[in-house]
């Protein structure tokens, strides 16, 4: 048995990191600032893509995105019930009606197939989830919303250097990556927005600072001004310098974390192979690369004799750390949808 207690997850944090974010401590300005705009940059750069506008958490990035779309009370927003719950709170507290489309058994993510099944007239957005860091089947998804006009956000708070058909998810469309520690790479918290459509970001931009027209640099930096003015009701969701230097560190690494992760997840496939009642999720068939964010272990309870939370508590006896990824939104609390 491990001496120590494993965690499920451990930011992976080097010198370059910590050194980075001292200097910006000595700096004299460490709220939204040159740092972030260069993070901003350089995510767009990684990724290929045209805008992005980062957050305090993807929870922030996706109310912000889901605002600028003009939806109506009642209107529908079709997503996996397979997902973290803030996506479910932020429709609900909109006043929008969450529809669970039913996932591959084999891959956990949503299939062009499920969502044309709950397609309704008061459909006005899709929420597929990239999963576990494989991506989502994307283009068949995309023509769906083309067809019918809806948008379409990618929740991509595991997809962090994934790639679908050769392109790294964000590239196109518009997406939502989280930054939270257990991530591909972190700001301590933190997300981004990413698009290709210039109103929405735009929009996310104001609406993420009090709904100032100007951030904070914009306004007190050397060359900026100081004029207050307010477009519309806004938030305060705007990332910091200090972790903005965190991100620009880590997001250098990218792929050398992906890599590792990769390593790690071949390993726990040859050293479970051989375990009868563990299995693990299967990869896609059409052509992608995984990013590795979570190794799923899917436990086949009729040939075992403990049940799933027993075998969890049995591994933390053992000093053993590990999550649920996810407890189905449906089966959680009593939420009215």
């Amino acid at each position: 048995m491990r001496s120590e207690f494993l965690p499920f997850s451990q930011p992976a944090i080097n010198q370059d990191d910590i050194d980075g974010v001292v200097e910006v401590l000595k700096s004299g300005w460490i709220t939204t600032g040159p740092k972030t705009a260069a993070f901003e940059e350089a995510f767009c750069k990684y990724l290929g893509a045209e805008y992005s506008v980062s957050l305090t958490s993807a929870t922030a990035g996706m109310h912000l995105t889901l605002m600028t779309l003009g939806l109506n009370p009642g209107d529908e927003v079709i997503t996996p019930s397979m997902t973290w719950g803030s996506t479910i709170n932020l429709l609900m507290i909109l006043g929008l009606k969450p529809v669970f489309a039913d996932i591959d058994r084999r891959t956990l993510m949503v299939t062009p197939e499920s969502i044309k099944k709950v397609l309704t007239d008061k459909t006005r957005a899709i929420i597929p989830v990239h999963f576990a860091g494989a991506p989502v089947d994307l283009d068949p998804i995309r023509e769906i919303a083309a067809q019918r006009d809806i948008v379409l956000i990618e929740d991509a708070a595991h997809g962090l250097g994934a790639r679908y058909k050769g392109d790294l998810i964000g590239k196109t469309g518009t997406a939502v990556f989280s930054f939270h520690p257990i991530k591909n790479i972190t700001t301590g918290e933190g997300g981004m927005v990413v698009s290709d459509n210039q109103d929405i970001a735009e929009k996310v931009r104001i609406l993420k600072f009090h709904g100032l027209a100007k951030d904070a640099w914009q306004r007190y930096s050397r060359d900026g001004k100081s004029q207050v003015e307010i477009i519309m009701p806004g938030f305060k969701y705007n990332l910091t310098d200090i972790q903005s230097s965190l991100g620009l560190t880590q997001l250098a690494r990218v792929e050398e974390l992906n890599d590792r992760r990769g390593e790690l997840s071949a390993l726990y496939d040859r050293l479970l192979s051989d375990i009868s009642g563990i299995s693990h999720i299967e990869s896609p068939a059409y052509p992608h690369k995984n990013s590795y964010h979570l190794y799923i272990v899917i436990l086949d309870i009729d040939r075992l004799t403990i049940t799933r939370d027993q075998f969890v508590d049995r591994l933390k006896e053992k000093n053993i750390g590990t999550g649920i990824h996810f407890r189905p939104v449906h089966k959680i609390g009593r939420a009215h949808v």
